[in-house]
């Protein structure tokens, strides 16, 4: 069997048309996409590159309407994700914009030179750029339909959408002028309460009402908490590796970031008090460690907690996969044994209802909690009334707890049918963690692979994997991909292996 490290992702067909195309420009100044399957460059960075040039030297005027992801994928002969990837980071940058039934456009004002000119805040130097660029690891996370494999992505079509939009839209009816005014900056009485209830019996965490406020997801979270605690320069505690978008928000908030390495038992503690006994807070994911998937120790849970309680740190606990444990019951969260209160607990519920909701929540110990709800009063802006409303009945009603037994029990068959379509394209190649909990695979690849180059290959492809190794700020611990299984129906699971596997094959040996 033909190994997927061989050969250069490029048919036959394609060759033959040597990947060129004449693009529609002014009349004089035809554009040429020339495409080179031998470059280590990603087909769509070509096609960016191609374009993005063309409109710099003016050779696509403002205005000058582009061919469509079909006709332009025909033409060149790659696939329609490819372009769409090409067009996307195009229009991100601010080169082309979609202007409806007129097609997709040069954007009007820019013009040769553009490439070279700060338009938009974006575009400021404020820090080395990355030798890659974010697309490797941010396109799966971005808008559009959600491709296999995606990781953090819930299973969608199991999701009960006609409970969801009758409840919804009951409370949408029921919307009374009393509700139209502004609304308690530490979110819905009602969510609050049932949230609290939930995590009682579910997380084993106690907490008063008062306690809970409701974000903008995680990252909403994130920000209403080091708002809170933090001052530019201050020590975080970091798992390394960690989730890229927390790291990243540590470091808009101006911390320190101090990374700490991980282990079979999750994070090594003693090694962050040796780097930094004094850190202001220390950021985990102690049930299930994102990204390698391990659960942290009870030992070094009630270190972390002893640390915490003598050197009056915060620990933030992102509590982002806890209910999908797929033997036994849940591991309950690292704030169900804080006697010190000083854990500040995250949950979600994009990962586990839909990421479109953008909703999550804090509970903060009880010490912080005034200071949070001034900070959330300021700056803070409130999430949707009828859309927590909706969630409160969905929790109260028992909804909610229903549906997470039944994700638990779809997700372990979705994650089976998925390791064993995986072994059937790439043997032991690779070799696959199977933690008890969580919503994603690793594949462990083999030695001096490149596993971004893997990754953009295969969001080329419209695929969803994410590459292991930009979670990493110090540790070197070998290539790998990250893998969604949730969305994967078991039925589909061997096709859509096997298109990982062909888009895979146009990596070089050793890549």
């Amino acid at each position: 069997m033909r190994s997927i490290w061989d050969g250069d992702g490029i048919d036959d067909s394609t060759k033959k048309r040597q990947n060129r195309y004449t693009m529609p420009a002014a009349a004089s100044s035809p554009v040429r996409i020339a495409l080179d399957p031998r470059s280590p460059a990603p087909i769509y960075r070509q096609i960016y590159r191609r374009i993005r040039g063309a409109i710099a030297s003016g050779a696509l005027p403002p205005g000058a309407r582009l061919p469509s992801w079909n006709a332009l994928a025909g033409e060149l002969g790659v696939a329609r994700g490819t372009v769409r990837a090409a067009y996307e980071w195009l229009a991100g940058e601010g080169y082309i914009r979609a202007a409806g039934a007129a097609g997709t456009r040069v954007t009007i004002g820019i013009g040769p030179g553009a490439a070279g000119r700060s338009r938009k805040p974006r575009d400021v130097q404020v820090a080395p750029r990355p030798t890659r660029p974010p697309d490797a690891l941010s396109l799966a996370f971005e808008g559009g339909a959600p491709h296999p494999f995606q990781v953090g992505m819930p299973a969608l079509d199991a999701f009960p959408r006609a409970l969801w939009t009758r409840l919804l839209a009951r409370h949408a009816r029921r919307l009374a002028p009393a509700s139209m005014v502004y609304q308690d900056p530490a979110g819905d009485p009602a969510l609050r309460e049932a949230i609290m209830s939930y995590l009682a019996v579910a997380r084993g965490v106690d907490c008063a009402r008062e306690q809970i406020f409701i974000t903008a997801g995680y990252t909403g979270a994130l920000d209403l908490v080091t708002r809170a605690l933090l001052d530019p320069g201050d020590a975080v505690w970091f798992e390394d590796p960690g989730y890229p978008r927390g790291r990243e928000g540590l470091r808009l908030a101006g911390a320190k970031l101090i990374p700490v390495p991980v282990d079979a038992e999750g994070l090594v503690v003693a090694r962050g008090i040796a780097a930094a006994p004094k850190a202001r807070l220390a950021v985990v994911t102690p049930s299930h460690q994102a990204p390698l998937g391990m659960p942290l120790s009870l030992p070094r849970r009630l270190a972390l907690l002893g640390w915490a309680s003598d050197s009056g740190g915060w620990i933030v606990e992102d509590d982002y996969y806890g209910e999908f444990q797929f033997r036994g019951r849940p591991i309950s969260a690292l704030k169900s044994l804080d006697r010190a209160d000083r854990v500040i607990y995250i949950g979600t519920f994009s990962k586990v209802l839909m990421p479109s909701l953008r909703l999550g929540y804090v509970v903060a110990p009880a010490a912080l909690a005034e200071r949070l709800r001034r900070i959330a009063g300021l700056l803070i802006p409130s999430q949707s009334l009828v859309t927590q409303l909706t969630i409160a009945e969905f929790l109260a009603d028992g909804h909610f707890a229903r549906h997470i037994r039944r994700m638990r029990r779809l997700y372990g068959e979705r994650r089976a049918a998925l390791v064993t379509a995986l072994a059937e394209e790439f043997g032991t190649a690779w070799k696959i963690g199977l933690q008890e909990s969580g919503m994603h695979l690793l594949a462990r690849l083999p030695p001096g692979s490149d596993d971004v180059a893997l990754a953009e290959k295969a969001i080329a492809a419209e695929l969803g994997p994410v590459a292991l190794s930009p979670w990493s700020i110090r540790a070197r611990g070998g290539p790998g991909l990250l893998i969604g299984f949730a969305n994967v129906p078991a039925a589909r699971a061997p096709r859509d292996a096997a298109r990982l596997a062909a888009a895979l094959r146009s990596m070089p040996e050793g890549r």
